[in-house]
């Protein structure tokens, strides 16, 4: 039998130096990373050039007394974050394994999200088993990213992206959408289900804070369709919101992901979607490609619940 040609598939790659140029990279300068790495700076100069011919691009230019990346280095440096990022985990995960210790696994839901439907979302997290012990954090989203990058959460689920141009390395993984239904305490919801959703002109209402996604979205809503009601309250407590809605100060909006929790757990009824308008979910990580399987499990059991959402319901 013909042995395998291991040329075909290429030169392999050296992690040693791919860790070298991580390092520089990192640091700005190949001094930089002498002082980071306690190497020869003619070892790291050497061992860059080696990369750079291996993988047939150039990867750092001069500029000044720094070195700046190339358009090629980037996409090698966002490459070798992950790679090395992989590497600590698996460290920690076998050490962990070792000592017996559960891994610990931090999550951070933006307090805008309401909390039904970060319950629900959260779900697949805390069904991991022993091996895995989650926290959950509730904070602005812009605090959140910011714990992301320093590594005190793992993961943030929010109804908003991350913005563009943040300095933060982290990926936005959409996970999907759900229309929005309004949702009423039943002697409201009685006198507002006839002629819905055109009902909801001048109706008692509680909204989300200005500046929330769902506030920016229902508040389209009611501009593009002529309705304006009437708001009683501006809530940025969802759970609060809700109440306030179980005991009939206003009409309320959620996304109808949830509708049968919220409808069980706060006593109201669902009037119906408003057409057109939706609310997306997100999962901010620093992986470009999600692998870490608690995160999958989140991102997989959302997008499969997300999605079944979707399908009509009702009105």
């Amino acid at each position: 039998m013909a042995g395998h040609d291991r040329g075909s598939e290429g030169p392999a790659l050296n992690y040693h130096h791919l860790h070298y140029f991580w390092a520089v990279a990192h640091e700005g300068s190949v001094a930089g990373a002498v002082t980071r790495l306690g190497v020869a700076q003619a070892t790291i100069s050497e061992q860059l050039r080696e990369l750079e011919r291996a993988l047939g691009v150039p990867l750092l230019v001069r500029r000044g007394r720094t070195l700046a990346l190339t358009e090629q280095g980037h996409v090698v440096l966002r490459y070798a974050d992950e790679i090395f990022s992989l590497g600590r985990d698996l460290v920690s995960a076998a050490r962990t394994r070792i000592e017996g210790r559960p891994l610990r696994f931090t999550i951070g839901v933006a307090d805008s999200l309401p909390k039904v439907t970060a319950t629900r979302l959260l779900q697949p997290a805390l069904a991991l088993g022993p091996l895995w012990r989650v926290a959950v954090r509730t904070a602005p989203t812009p605090r959140l990213v910011a714990d992301l990058a320093a590594d005190a959460v793992d993961l943030v689920i929010a109804d908003a992206p991350m913005p563009a141009g943040s300095r933060v390395r982290a990926y936005n993984h959409l996970l999907g959408e759900s229309p929005i239904a309004v949702f009423a305490a039943s002697r409201l919801a009685a006198s507002l289900s006839p002629g819905f959703p055109r009902s909801l002109h001048r109706a008692p209402m509680l909204m989300p804070a200005e500046g929330s996604p769902l506030r920016r979205h229902v508040d389209a809503w009611c501009q593009a369709h002529a309705i304006e009601p009437d708001v009683v309250a501006e809530v940025d407590d969802m759970a609060l919101l809700q109440l306030l809605g179980h005991d009939g100060v206003g009409a309320f909006c959620a996304p109808s992901v949830v509708t049968d929790e919220i409808e069980r757990t706060f006593d109201v009824r669902a009037l119906g979607r408003l057409r057109g308008a939706r609310e997306r979910f997100y999962a901010v990580s620093t992986e470009r490609r999600i692998r870490h399987p608690a995160v999958l499990a989140i991102a997989d059991a959302a997008r499969a619940r997300l999605a079944a959402a979707r399908r009509p319901r009702g009105r």
